[in-house]
């Protein structure tokens, strides 16, 4: 399979020239993406834009940024991600409603971003397409949220960190999971899945101490189906006839600290297959060309943006990269962080990956050491991208003035209002002429 050119700059800045946001708009020319993008086009910009308490997710400045790009080259574009499954007993993103709550909270409006920003999968996650997957290497169907399969084009804005499902977050999980409806979470997540999913799994409520955990009734309610119950006397159960597959019992009973669900190594290992299968199935509904990806491998926290919290970053800043390709863009993104060296008192460090030439999702980011290779190796197995590739270093910009929606200086403009009101009074300010520094030195 032919390598896909990925193209790279580091994290340092030293010049407006150099910021992260100069950084992500030259790298969207030098890797043509601006070919994904025709007039008329309507653009979706997918992005994680957190759960409610996180603080790693992107920040709305690289979103607004990608926006005015797009309408420069003549597109619509539109900020879109999608509903979640109730996998933590207080997830604000389950519906629309709790959606727009939580984003907003967190920065993204159409104030902010300036383009709508929508919930790409509907009120409650059922808005969807079918998208048929006979390539896929579990999933063999997978439903995609209408927004994202109506949009003419797609740009990808992607946070790299852990998961603790996936291993890592990357381009491939970013569409595989986000662009998903909440019927394709499911799906992707294995709910009812003879073999694999939830309600199949060993279920070991010894561990649970019942209604002596202060956290009972937390358990209990997070469960959408009523399958979980904690009766007067004894340990939680769960009703296996009423679970779909949610992830819910396993994550509430996580937050209390119990396990009571811990038997999950097969089905961590098969979601990490499904969440390439779902990408697949997103980029199906793109004619070829029209998605561009863009990695941001800043604040690579062990867990993702799913979570509501952030725990510090595995690793150093590595920067951006930018590309076509999902499978090369995350590759080659895992293959600098196990060059790189964990960072001092991070879950690396506790998980002793902290070494360079160690790969460090597959302990810091997943629950029980999956291996981080898995999605790329599915990606390429089906058809989805190449796991070789040609990483392009790329030099910044001698001028950021481009990256500049107005472009008038600061002198240019104070010097008119100076005329009608100056901030520096005539008499000048009061002030001790000769302070003695050498005193609080």
């Amino acid at each position: 399979m032919a390598k896909s050119e990925v193209f790279y700059m580091d994290d340092r800045s030293e010049s407006t020239a150099t910021s992260l946001v100069a950084k992500e708009l030259h790298l969207f020319e030098q890797a043509k993406l601006n070919e994904c993008i025709d007039k008329g086009d309507y653009v979706a910009i997918k992005v994680h834009m957190g759960e409610y308490n996180n603080t790693a997710y992107l920040r709305p400045v690289y979103v607004r940024a990608m926006v005015d790009k797009v309408k420069e080259l003549g597109g619509r574009p539109f900020v879109v991600d999608t509903t979640t499954l109730p996998y933590t007993p207080f997830c604000f993103r389950t519906n629309a409603w709790d959606h727009y709550m939580t984003v907003e909270r967190n920065g993204f409006s159409s104030a902010t971003v300036g383009c709508p920003v929508i919930i790409g999968d509907g009120f409650l996650g059922t808005d969807d397409i079918r998208v048929d997957l006979p390539e896929g290497y579990i999933l063999k169907e997978q439903y995609v949220a209408t927004a994202i399969a109506c949009a003419d084009a797609m740009i990808v804005l992607t946070h790299f960190k852990g998961h603790p499902m996936g291993v890592f977050g990357g381009s491939i999980k970013n569409i595989g999971v986000g662009c998903a409806s909440k019927r394709g979470k499911y799906n992707l997540h294995l709910g009812l899945h003879p073999l694999l999913g939830l309600q199949a799994l060993g279920y070991f409520p010894q561990y649970c101490d019942g209604r002596e955990c202060e956290k009972w009734e937390t358990c209990v309610a997070s469960c959408p189906e009523g399958a979980l119950a904690v009766p007067e006397e004894g340990p939680i159960e769960l009703n296996r006839a009423l679970c779909k597959g949610c992830l819910s019992h396993l994550f509430g009973t996580l937050s209390c600290g119990c396990f009571a669900t811990i038997e999950i190594l097969d089905t961590l290992e098969a979601t990490s297959v499904a969440i390439a299968d779902s990408a697949l199935a997103c980029m199906k509904t793109f004619e070829l060309g029209k998605v561009g990806f863009i990695n941001f491998a800043i604040d690579s926290t062990p867990w993702c943006d799913c979570i509501p919290y952030s725990d510090r970053p595995i690793i150093p800043n590595m920067g951006v990269f930018a590309g076509k390709d999902p499978v090369a863009i995350d590759r080659a993104c895992l293959d600098m962080a196990v060059k790189s060296i964990g960072m001092p008192g991070s879950a690396a460090e506790q998980k002793f990956v902290a070494s360079a030439g160690v790969p460090k999702f597959s302990a810091a980011g997943s629950f029980q050491g999956i291996s981080e290779d898995i999605q790329c190796n599915v990606g390429q197995e089906i058809g989805l991208g190449s796991k070789g590739y040609e990483l392009k270093t790329i030099e910044p910009m001698t001028s950021a003035l481009s990256t500049f929606l107005h472009q008038q200086t600061a002198g240019s403009v104070l010097k008119k209002f100076y005329r009608k009101i100056h901030p520096v009074p005539e008499e000048g300010f009061k002030r001790v002429e000769q302070p003695d520094l050498q005193k609080v030195r």
